[in-house]
């Protein structure tokens, strides 16, 4: 399963009542970190959630209401007495902009590993999971994230005996282990049925409507998206600083076909994003108003 909470819901400037942007997702031991806007930490520990089994931090983009809480998330992990490395994924300028930050927490007792992020798409493969990174359209360089859980087909021992894979192998195999043993390599499709439909989360923000948001989110379980606008007489600033409405981001979400959607990255103006509901569930009417704290379990469905 997948535990996915967005921590805030705001986007440009934090508010008495809505922290900046961040999501974090659980899974087998391991957190996921997209963006760590300013309160950040506030919100996790809000959540009651823990900072030290984050492995990766993901970066929408560099501006500052996504990424200015991470100094004092990077101190916070290293007086845990952290010692394993952390990822950062991100667009090209992620290490020099992660090091101008780091003047004010020079010293670490873990390792960072930079991910620096080029062209339309990139894959990463982590602890069972897959992160796959999509370029979209922002007025800097900017990626939406889509998190992959796969889940390997059911243990088929009839195939099992007709690939003739001895039995002391079968437990080793459905771990994903690949064997080389008496002149043969058994691996685990030689044990496992077809491959089940996993949990798959996207999450875009801070970007004009674009094919690739839509074709990432296909079918997700779970598609989080910018609505930076919800009240009339809004498209062209929209348009203008390369934002989404709740309307064109809602239209999305039903080209996706996705599963549940929620809605964040609120612009300060706007107070009651519910108001805005009844005409956003006329176009698509899985969408839901995202709020800080606001999370989810996901689990694999059974056939």
């Amino acid at each position: 399963m997948l535990d996915v909470c967005l921590l805030g819901s705001g986007g440009m400037m934090p508010l008495p009542y809505r922290r900046l942007t961040a999501l974090m997702a659980r899974y087998n031991g391991n957190s996921i970190l997209i963006d760590c806007g300013e309160g950040t930490q506030v919100a996790i520990k809000e959540k009651g959630w823990s900072f030290k089994p984050i492995d990766v931090i993901c970066f929408t983009h560099y501006h500052a209401d996504h990424i200015s809480g991470l100094p004092g998330l990077l101190l916070t992990l290293g007086n845990a007495e952290r010692t394993e490395p952390l990822v950062m994924i991100g667009p090209k300028g992620l290490e020099r902009v992660v090091n101008a930050l780091r003047v004010i927490a020079p010293e670490l007792p873990f390792p960072i590993e930079f991910i620096e992020l080029s062209g339309s798409e990139q894959i990463i493969e982590r602890n069972g999971y897959i992160i796959e990174a999509f370029r979209v359209n922002h007025n800097v360089t900017c990626y939406g994230y889509t998190i992959k859980i796969p889940r390997a087909g059911k243990f088929d021992p009839k195939k099992a005996e007709e690939n003739e894979v001895p039995k002391m192998y079968w437990s080793r195999l459905q771990k994903g282990d690949t064997i080389e043993a008496d002149g043969r390599i058994y691996t685990s499709d030689m044990i496992l049925g077809e491959e089940r439909k996993g949990i798959k989360v996207t999450y875009c923000t801070d970007s004009r409507p674009v094919p690739a948001i839509a074709e990432h989110a296909k079918n997700s379980d779970l598609f989080i998206c910018e609505g930076m606008y919800g009240e009339d007489g809004k498209d062209a600033k929209a348009r203008e600083y390369k934002h989404m409405t709740f309307y064109e981001a809602a239209k999305l979400g039903k080209e996706a076909d996705v599963k549940e959607m929620w809605l964040t990255h609120y612009s300060p103006s706007l107070t009651r994003a519910e108001e805005f509901m009844p005409k956003v569930w006329e176009i698509f009417e899985r969408v839901k108003p995202g709020k800080d704290g606001k999370s989810i379990t996901l689990e694999f469905e059974e056939a």
